[in-house]
């Protein structure tokens, strides 16, 4: 694949995450920090600063605007430094997601962690690590992705932290947990102001009594995508303000609409992907005293009933319905009374204002949070009949709360981007209009000014939101306009690998385009994805797979091949298709290998890819590879680096004749890709006369003959080309002929759309019955066994027919006429010109292949002569990419006596002649040049 997109599920892995380590080195008491125009450079004229002079509070304040790693740092430089490091004020809140945090980690942690406040991590085995860092006074607890977290683990989390306010666990479901769980927490944590929890399969009356009986001051309790919970014993929550019950299943609505009204606190209620009914949806609404807003997105009962009759809800007494056919922006801005707002802009501006009301501003907080839990998941489910939504407001709501002040909100919502566009994992398909909507709404300078963020989780959400969206080519050209490749360059040389991954993937997605390749490498791009494959070089397959894709891409290109080169590309990229076993990986390495291959004639890439230790034998046996891509990739590289004579070989003696062999005798129900690369890398290597007869013996001649017969023109005239060489061999030819080959090469040369099958069926036609096959197939040593039964003659005759009629089709009787019976060379060029198959001037052949149409330009059948000056033609006409290289080969051979005989012979056809005249031209054309 050439480009790739990625959703919000594949960052549920712990696998891979970057250790840090709080432990500062030990330092000495004096700073050895250098010092500008100090020792070691020229430094004249720099004034000299003392780093050491500067007040205690400045460097804290440094070190505040650094992440842990930077910090880590810049404590090593000295024991003041270090403990200053250390200070109380900078380890308040901690954010661990990027980190693989395990139970020494955490430990080695826990001196800074007295005064920690607020943390975050992700996965089970960070939850489980959790009670290491010794933090007793932690208000704020968030775990990600903890799909594995068990009772045991939150149980002791809530033993450990009295003192925690609000806990979140949340978004993958955390099916391990249960009820008694929840009692736990309740019990142990009295102050809890705030929980939230998803996934978990039952909430039982029991768990929900536990809560507000203990818990006095909780205000706020999300249970998301739940499979039950006890509706009623939510009602006696008392201090309640609000209720988010979004993907939650088998409600009883009538009871929840009814006790859920009574609860005297309650603001806000999330109702969001459920099957809630219209009727407990009026009955909320109606009988609430408190309540101000309603979020009921993708509800579908309830949006039949508002599409079907639009009055539905209009009676709202003063609330607020959030749904997907209302006016969400009008309906949230209905909310601050007595301020004139602008409907679109104030969620990044509400918090600014001088609003001393605690309820709406806890409201518009609770607000951006179950918006962008909503959209996101929306988004990821992608329901159908939901565009109009999209384009109307969704991706302008998702904009909005990109602006908001809550990290958690802005992260959800760059998420939501990043997946409401994407309508196909698996083949990299983006919506246009949506990618285009949140164009429109200024979402790519947004995205790429939150990228700069100092903040990890939002580059790396922003990152991520910007590599999808650059999908589209209108896209990927306003975030180059805007500077998004520099930005993306630089994250892409961060030391979290998720914001490195997510840049990577950008620079993959943007690199598509031919008008952005040279900007990425101007923009260190090239050198920055290099150094991704060798900083995380195992275990890490996300990173690694976009790295290598961008590079992949950018490799196409022929001075950019040239920079991946010079960045140590080359040897980053085999290490990968030698070491790695992740099939992504693997195939964007072959496939940038093949690329890196591609431009023999106009750099050293191919015969460097060559020479790098274990490179062909690692592709070699990639092909061999359950994965297809891979195994397509890696025969396209092949093909590629065949093109080289030492590579040739070097392939050959690794195997790679039984390799292809095999992978062609295995792709007759492949893909027409890989067909046309298992043909290709067969072609490039039967160049070579040894690999051309162990191809043969190897039984590589009947999978070409199958090859050939496919619809698809890629497949059969690369099929064309492999059967072409290997028919130069006597013993092949005869192979051909007995496992059916005719047939096939007729049909090709009578019949397939692209010129250049045809030329080389026709050609491949002629090395059979020039008269060298003759011998063998009286001894029938094509094989170990006796030859098959195959009527010579009569193949004979229908190949020889076939060749005539493709000749014909290149003759035009008048001008040809005109031609013989005029000296002039007018004709000549314009028969030359109309003749020419462009294809064929990349063809090379050998001295022996330019000796053999030599010869046959002297053979009895004057239709095998016409083919022998045909073929000559399309190898000599000036321009053509080897044209002088065959006519020095001519020369050489003594050829221009024989072409004036054949020009010049009474009983040879007219084509056979003026064929023969225009190559004559051709090589006085050739020698002129040489001698100028």
């Amino acid at each position: 694949m050439s480009r790739r997109v990625r959703r919000r599920g594949a960052q549920s892995k712990d696998k891979g995450k970057v250790v840090i380590s709080p432990a500062f080195p030990e330092a000495s008491e004096d700073c050895e920090i250098p010092r500008p125009g100090g020792g070691g450079g020229d430094g004249a004229g720099a004034a000299a600063v003392d780093w050491t002079c500067l007040p205690d509070d400045t460097v804290v304040q440094l070190f505040s605007c650094l992440n842990y790693r930077d910090r880590a740092s810049l404590a090593s430089t000295c024991r003041t430094w270090r403990l200053l490091g250390s200070s109380p004020c900078l380890w308040t809140a901690l954010d661990l997601r990027a980190h693989r945090c395990e139970s020494d980690t955490a430990a080695a942690l826990a001196s800074r962690c007295a005064h920690l406040r607020r943390l975050r991590f992700r996965g089970a085995d960070a939850a489980a690590a959790v009670m290491n860092l010794q933090a007793r006074g932690l208000q704020e607890i968030a775990g990600d992705y903890c799909r594995d977290i068990t009772d045991a683990t939150l149980s002791v989390i809530a033993a450990r932290h009295e003192a925690l306010e609000s806990l979140q666990i949340v978004p993958d479901p955390c099916e391990r947990i249960t009820s008694d769980a929840i009692r736990h927490v309740a019990m142990c944590c009295t102050r809890l102001r705030r929980l939230r929890l998803s996934g978990i399969r039952e909430v039982d009356g029991e768990a929900v009594g536990a809560l507000a009986r203990h818990c006095l001051q909780l205000e706020e309790i999300a249970f998301l995508d739940c499979g039950s919970i006890d509706e009623s014993a939510l009602g006696k929550v008392v201090p309640l303000r609000f209720l988010s019950v979004a993907g939650s299943r088998n409600l009883k609505w009538a009871t929840a609409s009814l006790a859920w009204s009574k609860l005297p606190n309650l603001i806000g209620v999330d109702v969001s992907r459920t099957d809630v009914s219209p009727s407990a949806v009026s009955r909320l609404l109606s009988m609430s005293k408190s309540m101000k807003v309603l979020c009921a997105l993708n509800c579908v009962a309830l949006e039949e009933e508002g599409n079907h009759n639009p009055t539905a809800f209009s009676n709202t007494k003063g609330k607020v319905l959030l749904a997907l056919f209302s006016d969400i922006f009008k309906g949230i801005a209905s909310l601050f009374k007595g301020t004139v707002v602008k409907e679109r802009g104030f969620f990044g501006e509400w918090r600014s204002w001088a609003n001393k009301d605690k309820n709406l501003n806890d409201m518009m907080s609770w607000i951006e949070w179950v918006l962008s839990q909503s959209l996101l998941r929306i988004a990821e489910t992608n329901p159908h009949d939901i565009d109009e939504f999209w384009l109307r407001q969704g991706a302008a709501l998702l904009l909005s709360l990109v602006k908001s002040s809550q990290e958690d909100v802005q992260e959800r919502a760059a998420t939501g981007l990043a997946t409401f566009v994407v309508i196909d994992d698996d083949n990299a398909a983006v919506d246009p209009a949506r990618a285009e909507a949140v164009m429109r709404n200024g979402g790519i300078p947004l995205l790429l000014e939150l990228a700069k963020s100092c903040r990890e989780g939002i580059q790396s959400e922003a990152a991520k939101a910007i590599a999808n969206l650059s999908v589209n080519a209108k896209v990927a050209k306003a975030v180059a306009d805007e500077g998004g490749i520099s930005i993306l360059a630089d994250l892409a040389r961060s030391m979290n690998r998720l914001v490195a991954e997510e840049a990577a993937g950008g620079l993959w997605n943007l690199s598509v385009g031919e008008e952005h390749k040279a900007a990425i490498a101007e923009a260190g791009g090239v050198k920055a994805l290099v150094d991704l494959i060798f900083k995380w070089r195992s275990g890490i397959d996300g990173v690694l797979e976009r790295a290598a894709g961008a590079l992949a891409n950018l490799a196409a290109d022929d001075k950019c091949s040239l920079e991946v080169a010079v960045a140590g590309g080359v040897q980053a990229l085999v290490m990968l298709a030698r070491l790695c076993k992740v099939e992504g990986v693997q195939e964007q390495a072959a496939r940038a290998l093949a690329n890196l291959a591609a431009h023999g004639d106009s750099n050293s890439n191919n015969a460097a890819v060559g020479q790098e230790a274990g490179a062909l034998e690692a592709l070699v046996q990639l092909t061999c590879s359950q994965n297809e891509g891979v195994r397509q990739e890696a025969a396209g590289a092949l093909w590629n680096l065949s093109f080289d004579d030492r590579n040739r070989e070097a392939i050959a003696a690794a195997g790679g004749v039984e390799a292809l062999v095999a992978l062609a005798q295995g792709c007759s129900n492949a893909s027409q890709g890989l067909q046309e690369r298992a043909a290709g890398a067969l072609w490039g290597l039967s160049v070579s006369e040894a690999n051309s007869i162990a191809i043969g013996r190897e039984g590589g001649v009947a999978p070409l003959i199958a090859l050939a017969r496919s619809d698809a023109e890629d497949v059969h005239e690369t099929a064309a080309g492999a059967l072409w060489n290997l028919a130069f061999n006597s013993g092949n030819a005869l192979r051909i002929v007995e496992e059916g080959g005719v047939p096939a090469l007729v049909h090709l040369c009578a019949s397939s759309g692209s010129k250049m099958a045809r030329f080389m069926a026709a050609l491949a036609l002629a090395y059979m019955f020039d008269g060298r096959m003759d011998e063998v197939a009286l001894v029938g040593s094509s094989s170990e066994g006796a030859s098959k039964s195959v009527n010579f003659d009569g193949a004979r005759r229908m190949a020889l027919k076939h060749i005539e009629a493709f000749v014909l089709t290149f003759s035009e009787p008048q001008l040809f006429s005109m031609a013989a019976a005029s000296s002039a060379p007018a004709a000549l060029v314009q028969i030359a010109e109309a003749a020419r198959i462009q294809e064929a001037g990349h063809l090379r052949c050998s001295g022996a292949e330019i000796g053999r149409f030599v010869t046959m330009l002297r053979n009895p059948s004057s239709i095998l002569r016409a083919c022998a000056a045909f073929a000559l033609l399309q190898f000599t006409i000036p321009g053509g990419r080897h044209a002088t290289h065959h006519a020095g080969l001519l020369q050489k051979a003594g050829a221009a006596r024989v072409l004036r005989a054949a020009a010049a012979a009474a009983t040879a056809p007219i084509e056979a002649k003026i064929f023969a005249r225009i190559v004559l031209r051709n090589l006085e054309h050739h020698q002129l040049e040489a001698s100028i």
